[in-house]
């Protein structure tokens, strides 16, 4: 699978990986930390402060990636009401364009990923599935 290696991608790879990780903690009941949020957003602003984006485009940019994470958020996840967590394939398609072009294939693969990574880490201990997510491999 070939993603282009470009700071919306990565942000958007965040994103899911992030908001799989919080639908986890949703379904087993269990509160997010809101620190760990405020951290991810907190080292993105940096990111963009070091790439020389200055506090007017900081501000409208961080609240334009709040929105995509809540969105990306909202709608992960197809089905909501059912225990099995399955991929909605259309939001994929939305923010990975590049894979959605005529590769059914390769989006296939990404939500296929992403589907492994929420099975991986729903069965981590809440403690530690921030931290542990990373030993995922696919």
């Amino acid at each position: 699978m070939s993603l282009s290696d470009s700071f919306e991608t990565r942000i958007y790879l965040m994103f899911f990986h992030f908001s799989i990780i919080m639908k986890i903690f949703k379904k087993k009941g269990n509160k997010f930390d809101q620190k760990l949020y405020d951290s991810l957003f907190y080292k993105i602003e940096n990111n963009l402060r070091e790439l020389g984006f200055g506090d007017v485009s900081v501000n409208k940019k961080m609240k334009d990636l709040n929105k995509i994470l809540y969105d990306i958020l909202l709608k992960i996840e197809k089905d909501e009401d059912k225990k099995i967590f399955k991929i909605n394939e259309s939001i994929t398609a939305k923010y990975f364009s590049e894979v959605n072009t005529g590769k059914i294939e390769e989006l296939s693969l990404l939500n296929d990923y992403f589907l492994k990574f929420f099975n991986f880490c729903f069965e981590l201990p809440s403690k530690s599935v921030i931290r542990d997510s990373i030993k995922f491999e696919y």
